[in-house]
């Protein structure tokens, strides 16, 4: 079974976060909320509290196929400010395993050079910080085992190109049909 670790600080994008859980499950995707502070309560940019499974100390991330990083602010400030979530980010793009960003988050992947010639997409005020991409207009852009989104509003093309690339296009269409994506 394929496994996710979507990492949530305070000021995430609600959207962006919880879209990704909730269709990589309808897919039998085995997801992990993970807290990057020391509590399990996080809470989101508009003021939605979320409960996580675990904290960032307690995970493996070696039993991990992809790592997401949902934007919003200031989550991805301390997202990026985080030395073990950098860590691991820059251990999973080295070893060819899926990294996936949306929003702002994409500026992560940016700084730690992982962009570096790579189609990719974000949300477009923080354009001039992504150095070294080929920036899109996309929805969603997939190069490598590097996935980025845009925005909020591609929250649902974000998290279908996720369980397209982890479960395959028919999977990814069979979500589609159940929530009556068009």
């Amino acid at each position: 079974m394929k496994k996710v670790s979507v990492f949530l600080a305070d000021g995430f994008e609600e959207i962006e976060a919880l879209t990704v859980v909730d269709l990589l499950r309808r897919a039998k995707i085995y997801v992990d909320t993970v807290s990057i502070s020391d509590d399990y309560m996080v809470h989101g940019s508009h003021g939605i509290a979320v409960q996580t499974e675990d904290l960032f100390e307690e995970i493996d991330f070696d039993d991990f196929d992809m790592i997401v990083l949902p934007g919003g602010m200031p989550g991805t400030e301390n997202l990026k400010g985080h030395s073990g979530v950098r860590k691991v980010v820059e251990d999973f793009a080295e070893n060819g395993k899926y990294v996936a960003a949306i929003c702002a988050a994409p500026t992560i992947l940016s700084e730690l050079g992982l962009l570096k010639g790579k189609r990719a997409t974000c949300y477009p005020s923080v354009e001039e910080e992504i150095q070294g991409a080929l920036l899109t207009e996309a929805p969603v852009m997939a190069d490598g085992n590097i996935i980025t989104g845009q925005a909020a509003g591609a929250a649902s093309d974000f998290a279908l190109k996720l369980v397209e690339v982890l479960a395959g296009s028919k999977k990814a269409q069979e979500v589609a049909e159940a929530i009556v994506y068009r």
